[in-house]
């Protein structure tokens, strides 16, 4: 567990973006099932769609860098003409590389301080 690292991201979603940002979603879940090491990919949505809220973990910051790095190559342009990130927390204890990557979302890190997975 020592490894893993994850966030959880909230978007505000710009006026009349929700569909696009629905078909984004799906692409970006198609093309995420693919990679190894991802363990939790989510999307929520409030009931009145001008929020989401990303949940995501890794097995390491490894797997993590991989993906952003896919992320932003094939989906940063697009994303950011139809979310804002308001908030990103980051739990566990990433690499200096993958922290690099975070710093430039404005991420808050939380060190694990206890409990347990399944």
């Amino acid at each position: 567990m020592a490894d893993h690292v994850g966030w959880q991201v909230e978007l505000a979603v710009m006026p009349g973006a929700l569909e696009a940002f629905r078909e984004l979603t799906a692409e970006m879940v198609a093309a995420t099932r693919g990679e190894p090491n991802v363990m939790i990919y989510e999307r929520f949505v409030s009931a009145d769609g001008s929020a989401i809220h990303v949940h995501e973990r890794y097995t390491d910051s490894a797997a993590a860098v991989a993906h952003l790095r896919t992320f932003g190559r094939v989906f940063g342009r697009r994303f950011a003409t139809l979310v804002d990130r308001t908030r990103f927390i980051v739990y566990g204890a990433p690499t200096a590389e993958l922290r690099e990557i975070l710093d430039g979302f404005g991420a808050t890190y939380f060190l694990h301080f206890g409990g347990f997975f399944r």
